[in-house]
């Protein structure tokens, strides 16, 4: 099992890293999902996503964006598998686990560091949420 705290982490850096090690077999947990970064200007990047959340059908049955951080990252990490309907895809989506805190199991585990401290144009999942 590998324990990934997320603060400070480029999302497509880390989802990229966790789809490949699930793909091998490994068990995924990624804490600290608030505060995994997204590179770029902060404000195309939060209007992506209010015009994502919008584009829901008049019937309300389209594909629906969630406001969670955890499952932002967890459906961000869902697109770096090969399917994840079915076969290798679907087993390895099922290993990968994403906590907004560090739940008490996993408290006294050794964590991998993903991020550093960044400067430049960024925005964290929790800031997009509000």
């Amino acid at each position: 099992m590998k324990l990934i705290d997320g603060k400070n982490a480029i999302l497509g850096r880390l989802a990229s890293y966790a789809a490949k090690e699930a793909l091998k077999g490994e068990e995924i947990v990624i804490v600290n999902c608030e505060e995994i970064i997204i590179t770029g200007n902060k404000k195309n990047i939060k209007g992506k996503f209010e015009e994502r959340r919008e584009r829901v059908g008049s019937s309300q049955k389209g594909p629906k964006i969630s406001r969670v951080s955890e499952k932002i990252v967890k459906r961000t990490i869902r697109g770096m598998f090969p399917d994840h309907r079915q076969g290798r895809g679907r087993e390895a989506y099922k290993r990968v686990k994403c906590y907004n805190k560090i739940p008490k199991e996993f408290e006294d585990k050794k964590m991998i560091k993903a991020g550093k401290e960044k400067k430049g144009k960024f925005v964290r999942i929790k800031e997009i949420l509000k």
